[in-house]
């Protein structure tokens, strides 16, 4: 997976800032360039010609219910942050992980343009560029949380709950927003619903190895390789601090 990673940001530094070919799906909201594609080839290719009893899932490859047949799957987003990949800025990353029985037990992320690769294996630790992440800060209530807070999230939050939080911008990928959780840069994140499982396999990876844990609004924590592979509302946080944010949302009925 990882030499996986480096060819495959060998191909995304290569069209980076050099006006890759891009067009639009869902209705013209998401774009896809030229690298997105060729990432996706590359890696099916590489990492299945190693393992080809597994599953495939990923963003830019027709899904089909094959993989709901393996018990190992990669799950692949070739570009994490495309908006950002062409209009020339950095914050973007190819998102590889391995799910087992529907638990992430190895990811990568690498970021050529930020000079990063965040890497996990289940029971091995994460690292950021070699150095290991170690648990967050835990539970210092006299602390304000930096979390990130989506304003279609802000709105399902109890009425003043925002006052206890240090609200922090998010980046526009959210493999990398929710590896910054693991890293401890951010103490929490909230996810607006209709994000998929390959934004989030890789970076979960992170979190398990550093005490930190990615759930949905009533605290049920992540199953992947679902037969659907989008989702509602999460939230990514330390163990500790997860009680307290999820009671910062209003229940899932308004009441």
């Amino acid at each position: 997976m990882l030499e996986g990673s480096r060819l495959a940001a060998d191909i995304a530094m290569s069209h980076f800032r050099k006006d890759p070919e891009v067009w639009y799906k869902n209705e013209g909201r998401s774009p896809v360039s030229e690298a997105d594609i060729a990432i996706d080839l590359l890696l099916r290719k590489f990492l299945l010609a190693a393992r080809p009893d597994y599953g495939w899932l990923s963003e830019e490859a027709e899904d089909t219910e094959q993989r709901l047949s393996h018990r190992r799957v990669f799950i692949i987003d070739p570009i994490d942050g495309t908006r950002a990949y062409v209009s020339g800025r950095p914050d973007w990353c190819v998102s590889i992980a391995l799910v087992e029985d529907g638990k992430p037990v190895a990811g990568v992320l690498a970021a050529p343009a930020r000079g990063e690769v965040w890497l996990a294996h289940l029971g091995g630790g994460a690292f950021l560029n070699g150095v290991r992440l170690v648990a967050g800060r835990g539970n210092q209530p006299e602390m304000p949380l930096r979390v990130a807070v989506p304003d279609v999230v802000a709105r399902e939050m109890r009425p003043g709950a925002q006052d206890s939080l240090e609200k922090v911008a998010g980046g526009p990928s959210l493999a990398l927003r929710v590896a910054a959780v693991a890293q401890g840069s951010l103490d929490g994140l909230y996810i607006r619903p209709r994000s998929s499982e390959w934004d989030l396999a890789a970076a979960d990876s992170m979190l398990a190895e550093t005490g930190h844990i990615l759930v949905d609004r009533t605290g049920g924590r992540m199953v992947y390789n679902a037969p659907d592979p989008s989702r509602g509302l999460l939230v990514a946080a330390s163990r500790e601090q997860m009680p307290g944010l999820l009671g910062l949302l209003q229940p899932a009925d308004g009441h």
